[in-house]
């Protein structure tokens, strides 16, 4: 019995890492290596599940809208507690939660892939959800507190490209393992690609430094925080469905406008908030999470749009409209390494300004020239090129700007504009291209129209991110080096 109490502290300690991993010269790089599984798998089980919507309607009996929440649930668990886990692993260590994030994936992963329903499959979603906060909130702090300064936008460069890897490759893989095995192998590969995740983790990563003090978690912040989420999120999911105009929108809009009010509210008032509003005083940190939200609603509204028109107005296969809409993340993702190096040398606004102003011009040369292949695919490239240039800098620059021990609340912050870009990125571009090409799209030019009209809105969506980039001022790339042990 005295020995129950000492196994629970084991578990709830950072193990240290083996000596030989501690004096590697180059031990930063294998914890960038590592934080990239999760990032990659993150990224591929978000783009992966899209290709099995109409397998959930077929195999488990389902309705359009209900194989949607299997996506959904997943989306809306993440996004509401990302933020809340990246303050958590501030007082009681990123290792330790990013290990057992991993953990927790697997778990859930397993449980999707024996649900025998729809609704257990959806709850299974939650879980799996849970683990992906605890890893996803981590991955950027962890690389923050590993890298020394000068490499710090190399990193997250590595990082975004593992995503971007993620990102692109989830459709075509997705497509291959339901012609395999079902709709279930989409889950059970997350099961040993977890388990060598979690191990590299606890050999890998080292433990925690400069923690935030131990104080009792803001479990009213994160009350308060939840329902207007929540409602945004399903609001600008079932908008264009509903009408924008409809009680029950209205209603969402209303409960996001009072939620965010007392939210805010709340986390001026409180003793240790969830949430340090102190942090968006910080111009590099606003500009930069606010042109990120942005840049992430042109990325997916693009994987949105696309797909659209090669399909309904070219008439291109499925496989075929997959392989060329990968171009974008191709380009993203050759790019980000580079671009986090050079960001080194030129700061980060130069880049964000750049990259942005790229995306919305071959965006803007894609509305009017896209009826060659070759033209069409290099326009998509660049597209991905000048986020692929945006987003490392931007990344690192939100990072530089937050204190050491509020790292893991700027990861979470950082990751919920994520989110929220992508879920405004689907509702602003679905809401674009249904007011011009109608709700149920059929007629080619109808479908041309929509498609041009739309991606003008996404390259003036760029520019705006371009401007808000360039209010930041020369953020900082690196804090110096942080003391690193274990």
């Amino acid at each position: 019995m005295r020995t129950s109490p000492r196994r629970w502290q084991d578990l709830l300690a950072e193990p240290r890492r083996p000596p030989s991993v501690r004096r590697y010269p180059n031990a930063h790089w294998l914890v960038v290596g590592t934080v990239c599984v999760g990032a990659f798998m993150g990224q591929l089980d978000a783009s992966i599940v899209t290709q099995a919507f109409p397998t959930f309607q077929h195999d488990l009996h389902a309705s359009l809208g209900g194989a949607q929440w299997v996506g959904l649930a997943y989306l809306l668990a993440l996004v509401s507690l990302v933020t809340a886990v990246g303050r958590l692993a501030d007082m009681v260590g990123r290792k330790l939660l990013y290990i057992y994030g991993f953990l927790i994936f697997i778990a859930g992963s397993a449980l999707c892939a024996t649900a025998p329903g729809l609704p257990e499959l959806v709850g299974f979603r939650v879980l799996q959800a849970v683990g992906a906060a605890m890893l996803q909130a981590n991955s950027v702090a962890i690389i923050a507190s590993a890298m020394p300064a000068h490499e710090l936008g190399r990193g997250i460069g590595v990082q975004g490209a593992a995503q971007a890897l993620g990102l692109a490759l989830g459709p075509a893989v997705g497509g291959l393992l339901i012609a395999l095995g079902g709709w279930r192998l989409i889950f059970y590969v997350n099961v040993p690609a977890g388990a060598i995740g979690a191990l590299l983790g606890w050999f890998l990563i080292p433990r925690s430094h400069h923690l935030a003090p131990r104080e009792p978690f803001d479990w009213g912040g994160l009350a308060i925080f939840v329902p207007p989420v929540v409602a945004l999120l399903i609001a600008v999911s079932y908008g264009n469905e509903l009408g924008w105009a409809s009680r029950l929108v209205v209603a969402l809009f209303s409960v996001v406008a009072v939620g965010s009010y007392l939210f805010i509210w709340w986390e001026r008032h409180t003793r240790s908030p969830m949430l340090d509003l102190s942090l968006f005083s910080r111009g590099p940190f606003r500009y930069g999470i606010s042109s990120g939200l942005l840049s992430y609603m042109v990325m997916f509204g693009v994987l949105f749009v696309v797909p659209y028109f090669l399909e309904l107005d070219l008439g291109l296969p499925v496989g075929r409209a997959g392989l060329e809409l990968m171009a974008m993340p191709a380009g993203l993702g050759l790019v980000a390494p580079f671009a986090g190096r050079l960001a080194e040398h030129l700061g980060a606004r130069a880049l964000t300004v750049g990259g942005m102003l790229l995306t919305g011009g071959a965006l803007g040369l894609l509305a009017v020239e896209h009826r060659g292949t070759v033209p069409f695919l290099v326009e998509l490239a660049l597209a991905g090129t000048g986020l692929g240039l945006f987003m490392p800098p931007n990344n690192a620059a939100i990072m530089g700007a937050a204190p050491r021990d509020a790292s893991g609340v700027a990861s979470g912050v950082l990751n919920t504009a994520r989110g929220l870009g992508t879920s405004l990125g689907l509702a602003a571009t679905g809401l674009v291209f249904g007011a011009i090409a109608g709700a149920h799209p059929h007629i080619a030019a109808d479908v041309e129209r929509g498609f041009e009209a739309t991606v003008l809105f996404l390259a003036g969506t760029s520019v705006l991110a371009a401007l808000l980039a360039g209010l930041r001022g020369q953020a900082v790339m690196g804090r110096g080096p942080l003391a690193v042990e274990g």
